[in-house]
């Protein structure tokens, strides 16, 4: 079923989407693991990896929001009841605030735990704060309780999806979805 090429978004969002996306169910699947594993060489070379994708995903989510405000979405369907179209609205915003809180928080924590990040170990990046034991594990939790709401989010976004897929049969999915 093809769909009207206005009801999409353009194929560099769909590609920033897609891409994060992936970006982003690494790092959560790498930052689960790891934060258990026992300190090792292979453990802090997991944790630059983390550290380097984190700061990665950082700068796509402001290239993505740059390329959002200057080109419009599509519209939702008009099927939708304005209240969907709000819960959609801050469903997106709040997607965007923890790709944003998230690293942050993460650049918070290795700067209060002494651990400076060096992206791609080529570019130190400064640290935020000073070495702080204490706000360091606090920091920690912070980031963590960050990423299961992010999980939650991104299980509703999917779920959302989905139900308009399936059960509205409407353009919501395939417009984020990319054709040939």
């Amino acid at each position: 079923m093809t769909t009207d090429p206005s009801l999409r978004y353009t194929r560099t969002a769909q590609s920033l989407h897609w891409l994060m996306a992936l970006m982003i169910f690494g790092l959560l699947a790498l930052g689960f693991y790891m934060s258990d594993l026992p300190l090792s060489p292979d453990k802090l070379q997991y944790y630059a990896w983390h550290k380097w994708a984190g700061v990665s995903v950082f700068v796509m989510v402001w290239l993505r929001l740059a390329w959002r405000i200057t080109h419009q979405p599509p519209a939702m369907p008009d099927s939708m009841s304005a209240t969907l179209q709000w819960a959609a609205h801050a469903g997106h915003f709040l997607l965007y605030a923890l790709m944003i809180c998230i690293p942050v928080s993460g650049w918070l924590m290795s700067s209060a735990k002494g651990f400076q990040t060096v992206w791609f170990g080529v570019l130190p990046i400064p640290d935020l704060i000073g070495k702080d034991k204490l706000l360091g594990e606090n920091l920690a939790e912070l980031h963590e309780a960050l990423n299961i709401g992010l999980l939650l989010l991104i299980a509703g976004h999917t779920a959302a999806a989905f139900f308009h897929h399936f059960i509205h049969k409407d353009h919501t999915l395939r417009r984020m979805w990319p054709t040939r």
